[in-house]
């Protein structure tokens, strides 16, 4: 049985902000009724600030929550912030999702991101709710559930997706008939083989770079949020040398730290023969 964290139970049983706007300055929909989960969210915006959201859900209590607590986190918030919210924003702040319920909170990124979308080109917004919306120009690899290349590759670049299972937990995505397995696995490897050609092509200059931005944008975030940091001290041929900061440092299972996560992530993303190692 899934657990759920106290704030995924309370926005299932009292989620805020449902229901519609009348006015609405633009609507997103994600989702299909034919895998269960659909989702359609308003927004009102003045002044590049969204001032209001309001959503529609028909599926889980997973979803029901990513919903509500996705209003929460946009209105108020101007359009510049809305835009950088992931779906790992939205389950972070529901205090995590399991794995099988990912996929509620990539909906809810795909509304958010379909309503901006309309609001920035209005002719392509549809505001009849009985009509047709309009066909995605995207590749479509699953036609079960409608899922497109893109959503895919999203799911792996963005999810860390690296198994078919992985893109169907997040997407659906060959969890009907099963034809749709074979272009899923191509893309995976299209993926995995164009990162290593990345990786084999950095110079010394590239690495360093890589290494950096790897640090600010995917390590330094994750320690932060446990009051920790990280700093880069120098680096070595493949030895990488930093320095914790905060509760991080001195910490005895700062070892634990540096191996399994900081190292783990740049193996990942830069090279796979790195090493880290800490500096007092």
């Amino acid at each position: 049985m899934w657990e759920y964290s106290d704030t995924v139970k309370e926005h299932y049983k009292n989620p805020k902000n449902v229901g519609m706007i009348e006015d609405a300055d633009a609507i997103g929909e994600a989702g299909a009724l034919a895998c269960g989960d659909a989702l359609k969210l308003y927004l009102k915006i003045k002044d590049g600030i969204v001032t209001d959201a309001k959503f529609q859900t028909f599926g889980c209590g997973s979803a029901v929550a990513s919903s509500s607590i996705l209003t929460e986190m946009i209105i108020g918030k101007p359009l510049d912030e809305v835009k950088k919210i992931t779906n790992k924003d939205i389950a972070d702040k529901l205090g995590g999702l399991p794995p099988e319920k990912m996929h509620c909170s990539v909906m809810g990124h795909e509304a958010l991101e379909d309503a901006l979308k309309n609001y920035d080109n209005p002719e392509t917004q549809n505001t009849d709710s009985t009509a047709s919306k309009p066909k995605s120009k995207d590749k479509i690899i699953c036609n079960c559930f409608s899922v497109t290349e893109k959503q895919i590759k999203e799911a792996i670049e963005k999810n860390g997706a690296k198994t078919v299972d992985d893109i169907k937990e997040l997407t659906y995505a060959g969890g009907a008939c099963g034809r749709c397995k074979g272009n899923i696995q191509a893309i995976i490897n299209t993926y995995n083989m164009e990162a290593k050609n990345d990786k084999k092509e950095l110079n010394a200059v590239q690495f360093i770079l890589k290494v950096n931005s790897v640090i600010e944008k995917n390590i330094a975030p994750e320690l932060t949020k446990d009051c920790g940091g990280i700093e880069l001290i120098n680096i070595e041929g493949k030895d990488v040398y930093v320095r914790l900061t905060g509760s991080c440092k001195g910490c005895r299972n700062s070892h634990l730290t540096l191996k399994n996560f900081v190292q783990t992530q740049l193996r990942e993303h830069v090279d796979n023969e790195i090493n880290v190692i800490e500096v007092e």
